[in-house]
This record gives structure tokens, C-alpha cells and sequence, in this order.
């Protein structure tokens, strides 16, 4: 089935930047919104970012002016650019796709990956 794969997460200083990356393998009829969501140790999971099929996005409060996402659709994959990095931004990384399969569209996810900013 359809599976999404997030890379580019790391260790890094505060003020620094890391760009992740998510690519959907699989088989599918179309790909529509795609999406970014964290969760920090102890907390619940927080949406971050959407960007819909014609590339309108949107961001939560805590990462506007600082995050940027993208879409590359030749490569089926979701970038999330992230610059100004707080101690507050350490948490695991999800990346979600809306992705409509021959049966029914649905709602995928990736498996994570961590992003710890810290001295």
C-alpha cells in the first residue's frame, strides 16, 4: 500500500535550521492536501502546517514567519523548511497526505522523524 517516508530531522543549535522532507511510495489515483504535525515528549500531537493541492497554505501560530512548506508533486514529496529553531520546536515530526486510492481516498501518515534543538 501507499507509504510516506520522512527524512532530514537531527540535532541542531537554537536559531538554527533544518529542512525535512516526506515521500509517498506506493500506488494511487491522486495526491491531495499535504501536511506536517509534531508532537513533543509529554504533549499531546499538534498540527503544524497544511498545504492543499493548489499549493495554499496555511501554519500554526507557534511557527508562522519561521516554518515554510512545499510540495515537489513530480516527486510526490512534502518539504517543511524550518528556520529560527527553539528549544520549544523539539519533538518528533509527522508528515500526513490525503491520497486517493482506487477504493477511497484516505489519510496517511508517516512514521516520524525527531527534530531536537538544543545547546
Amino acid at each position: 500500500q501507499v507509504q510516506l517516508v520522512e527524512s532530514g530531522g537531527g540535532l541542531v543549535q537554537p536559531g538554527g535550521s533544518l529542512r525535512l522532507s516526506c515521500a509517498a511510495s506506493g500506488s494511487w489515483v491522486s495526491i491531495g492536501a499535504m501536511a506536517w504535525y509534531r508532537q513533543a515528549p509529554g504533549q499531546q500531537r499538534e498540527w503544524v502546517t497544511t498545504i492543499t493541492e493548489a499549493g495554499i497554505t496555511d501554519y500554526a501560530n507557534s511557527v508562522k514567519g519561521r516554518f515554510t512548506v512545499s510540495r515537489d508533486n513530480s516527486k510526490n514529496t512534502v518539504y517543511l523548511q524550518m528556520n529560527s529553531l527553539e528549544p520549544e520546536d523539539t519533538a518528533v515530526y509527522y508528515c500526513n497526505m490525503w491520497i486517493r486510492t482506487i477504493s477511497a481516498p484516505h489519510a496517511y501518515w508517516g512514521r516520524g522523524t525527531q527534530v531536537t534543538v538544543s545547546s
